[in-house]
């Protein structure tokens, strides 16, 4: 069950949505929520005991939900929506320009992005507009790359690239039927079937040291199915090897930009997060990036090797300063 802090604000616009929705049933409403019908009854239970001051029966919001049918009376105190801060309306509309920026929207005609834009900086006030504005949104790409790889998706024409791979430190050849252009946290991708791995992969464009558009036609197989990017780029595998950190309050972020496979809550805001290691460098990143937010618990070998890494690191600052 969600927390307080989700709770408050979810109770605040459920009224408001069950103002404006008369007789809607428990079913959908707990479904546009994000709720099991259970949550939703335990929300509604609260709600009922909600009111103003003197907790009288008149006071208090009127709920019913007999038959799954919600009706809700006397709650005009807090019938209207929401509104959104300055740094949720910001948070909005940096995201919006990143998706107008997008390849693929790049030629899509129509003004449905700018107009709902225009609208969110009117109803946020001047406050959001001038923070989001202040926030460059690019799209990060070798030179010449995305123009190549736009051209190829336009005239679906086949890529031959050079790649570079980080975690092998290794530039290696592609052929690549590309099938469409993601952004994920922030970096463009291609997607496509690529030759070398017999799969469907993706690219990341400003790994790209070459680009070429072939004069073959773009043909992926029948299995080339799109690649879920809904929850990050990486897919851990079940045969890398699992490691286990502990985070503090300011280290929770990893539970929630990576896959794990168990999360534990410590207390005092901290975690113990399981997940798959796709390799030791990349895991070693990770924990070098956690600083004194977080730490690697098991294996052993994976914790002694951080540590080392990050005693010789420290040397090398203090010998530099």
């Amino acid at each position: 069950m969600s927390g307080s802090a989700d709770r408050l604000p979810r109770l605040l616009a459920l009224v408001p949505y069950l103002r404006s929705h008369p007789g809607a049933q428990v079913g959908e409403v707990a479904a546009v929520f994000g709720l099991s019908e259970k949550q939703l009854i335990d929300d509604l239970q609260l709600v009922w005991m909600c009111g103003l001051p003197g907790h009288t029966p008149g006071d208090l919001i009127d709920v019913s939900w007999d038959g799954g049918e919600i009706i809700i009376d006397n709650a005009d105190t807090i019938a209207r929506p929401l509104r959104l801060g300055i740094d949720e309306a910001s948070a909005l509309l940096v995201a919006l320009r990143m998706l107008a920026a997008t390849p693929e929207l790049a030629e899509v005609p129509g003004d449905a992005l700018p107009r709902v834009m225009a609208k969110l900086e009117r109803a946020a006030g001047e406050g959001a507009a001038t923070v989001s504005s202040q926030v460059a949104v690019d799209v990060d790409a070798a030179p010449d790359a995305l123009p190549r790889v736009r051209e190829a998706l336009t005239r679906k024409r086949r890529l031959s690239l050079r790649y570079y791979v980080p975690g092998r430190d290794e530039v290696t050849p592609r052929e690549v039927d590309p099938t469409r252009v993601v952004v994920v946290d922030g970096r463009a991708y291609l997607e496509g079937w690529c030759y070398r791995a017999e799969a469907m992969r993706l690219f990341r464009l400003d790994r790209m040291l070459g680009v070429d558009v072939l004069d073959v036609p773009a043909d992926p197989p029948d299995e080339a199915e799109p690649i879920d990017v809904t929850r990050g780029v990486f897919r851990p595998s079940p045969t890398d090897e699992l490691v286990e950190l502990e985070v503090s309050a300011a280290g929770r972020w990893v539970a929630e930009y990576y896959p794990c496979e168990q999360v534990t809550e410590l207390g005092e805001g901290r975690l113990r997060v399981a997940l798959r290691a796709r390799d030791q460098d990349w895991i070693l990143k990770l924990a070098l990036r956690l600083g004194d937010t977080g730490r690697v618990v098991s294996p052993p070998e994976m914790a002694e090797t951080v540590r080392r890494e990050a005693e010789r690191a420290l040397a090398l600052y203090a010998h530099r300063t």
